[in-house]
């Protein structure tokens, strides 16, 4: 007679990076998983993110852990092929306004103080530390952080889904918007206007800017403060730069195909909402973006937008991760974080393994739900 534990059910609502790495987590737990989109997969944040991997600036420290665990695992990922063009380690430089100097060399400090690799550099010597970059461009006292690096979602939701589809994972996309099914008090699927019912024995919501509105749903509330925000991509352009931008008018990635990923901030205001929920902004502004981008770079080269995707930007409303079951709906856990590249991989390990074993983390402790209530 068998004694062996039934293989839990688990149903993932989210295309984007945390819903796909949950589930092959899940997978790699033992779990059956249905991963259910409203739309394609990466259709949503994950693929018009900056998805730069780093610990920078101030932030709490079980964030700043659990982030530099969330480093860790891209560097495991990273050393299984390191000739992947989707995954890079070579820095990300960082510099504010003039006027700013003591603001910077106190983040560098900072930095310095939570062993997080931090140099101080200037427009002489940056050259130095990173190739490609405008010594004129650069700010008088600037910080490389030699450690860091930046991923494309997209590419890496391809490489996990092939992992999803060898395990035996099943897929259902375009489902339209979906909600949490409740039996007795408890998550028991979920239900799609366009492709029916999933029944499960957990649910992970993990859907971005519209993981609120899911849990809202079941009466949980989790402040919500995602802003509308751009990613531009370029036309290819031959160009040495392989570090991270985090600049005051531009940030600014390299990206496959010899092209650069560009966003920033100073344009939301630019943006606005059609009658049809989607967004839209004048062509000039993307050009304008570009042009910041260009004067970055040795040589300023002509950057050209070829596309550019615009939508809300996960960021809860206390600016700190959300992980974990809801209390008042067993069976039901959320991941909703505004760092969703940089804790794709450790935050859908983590969720995965509570979901199938029952023990809480301790690395998410801080970041439960139920600090909202």
């Amino acid at each position: 007679m068998s004694t062996a534990e039934p293989t839990p059910r688990v149903a993932v609502l989210g295309g984007g990076i945390l819903g796909v790495s949950t589930a092959v987590h899940l997978l790699r737990e033992g779990a059956s998983v249905v991963l259910i989109t409203e739309a394609e997969l990466a259709s949503g944040a994950s693929g018009r993110s900056l998805s730069w991997l780093n610990s920078a600036g101030e932030r709490t420290y079980p964030y700043h852990q659990l982030r530099v665990c969330g480093i860790d695992r891209y560097r495991t990922l990273f050393a299984a092929d390191p000739s992947r063009d989707w995954l890079r380690f070579d820095g990300g430089l960082h510099w504010a306004d003039a006027g700013s100097d003591q603001d910077t060399v106190a983040r560098h400090d900072y930095e310095r103080a939570h062993a997080y690799d931090s140099v101080l550099v200037s427009p002489a010597d940056v050259n130095d530390h990173t190739p490609g970059i405008r010594g004129d461009a650069v700010g008088t006292v600037s910080i490389f952080n030699p450690g860091e690096g930046w991923v494309s979602l997209p590419h890496l939701i391809d490489f996990l889904m092939e992992e999803f589809s060898a395990r035996g994972g099943e897929l259902v996309t375009n489902a339209g918007t979906a909600r949490v099914l409740v039996e007795d008090g408890r998550a028991a699927g979920i239900g799609t206007p366009n492709a029916g019912s999933f029944p499960a024995d957990a649910v992970a919501v993990a859907c971005g800017p519209q993981t609120p509105a899911v849990v809202a749903g079941l009466g949980v509330e989790i402040p919500d403060a995602s802003p509308v925000s751009m990613l531009v991509t370029t036309a290819p352009v031959e160009h040495p730069v392989r570090t991270v931008l985090n600049t005051p008018r531009a940030a600014v990635r390299p990206n496959p195909g010899n092209t650069f990923a560009l966003d920033h901030d100073w344009y939301e205001e630019s943006i606005t909402q059609n009658a049809d929920g989607t967004y839209s902004i004048p062509e000039a502004v993307v050009n304008e973006l570009a042009d910041e981008a260009a004067r970055l770079l040795e040589g300023e080269p002509q950057l050209t937008a070829s596309s550019w995707k615009i939508g809300r930007k996960p960021i809860p409303g206390d600016g700190e991760p959300v992980f974990g079951e809801l209390g008042t709906v067993p069976g039901c856990f959320v991941a909703f974080t505004h760092s969703g590249a940089t804790l794709g991989l450790i935050g859908g390990e983590l969720l995965a393994n509570e979901i199938v074993t029952g023990r809480r983390h301790p690395m998410l402790e801080t970041f439960r739900p139920g600090r909202f209530a």
